[in-house]
């Protein structure tokens, strides 16, 4: 057989057999009479919307990810520098316990938000909605947690 044979839909490979008749009923008996069809249920609030993939904003996500990402890694490497802070302390002047506590939130919680914000993304464009706007409010949130993370460690100098 040729190749062309195991194509379905094919026209060519439907051209050499002739169309199959439909099976016929033995005379004198009523035609079937097709079966009711059921009404499609209404979407719930918890279905995805019918709505398809915006392309746009699927990009865009992404973009704003990858910017959140290059955000959080310039959050951390400013939050390396918050260790110098100590220098000017003197001999039990400083909360060192304070400023170590702001150190790890400058360090780690930008990160923090930006995996909350992947997982928010990723969630909405699964269910079809819009999700841009995750990554803009994650970048948002990260910059705060680290001038929280900053306040604390200059709060701590005495």
């Amino acid at each position: 057989m040729p190749p062309t044979a195991y194509r379905v839909g094919d026209a060519e490979a439907d051209a050499g057999s002739p169309p199959a008749a439909p099976p016929s009923a033995p005379p004198g008996t009523p035609a079937p009479t097709p079966a009711p069809t059921a009404a499609a249920p209404a979407p719930t609030a918890t279905e995805p919307s019918p709505r398809g993939h915006r392309g746009w904003d699927i990009v865009l996500s992404v973009v704003l990810l990858v910017v959140g990402a290059a955000a959080a890694g310039l959050a951390s490497v400013l939050a390396l520098f918050l260790a110098f802070a100590s220098d000017s302390c003197g001999s039990g002047t400083c909360d060192y316990d304070q400023m170590n506590v702001g150190f790890w939130v400058a360090l780690v919680a930008p990160w923090g938000v930006w995996l909350l914000g992947v997982v928010a993304t990723i969630v909405l464009l699964v269910r079809r909605r819009l999700g841009f706007w995750v990554p803009l409010v994650g970048i948002a949130l990260g910059a705060v947690a680290w001038v929280v993370g900053a306040w604390l460690v200059g709060s701590a100098i005495g």
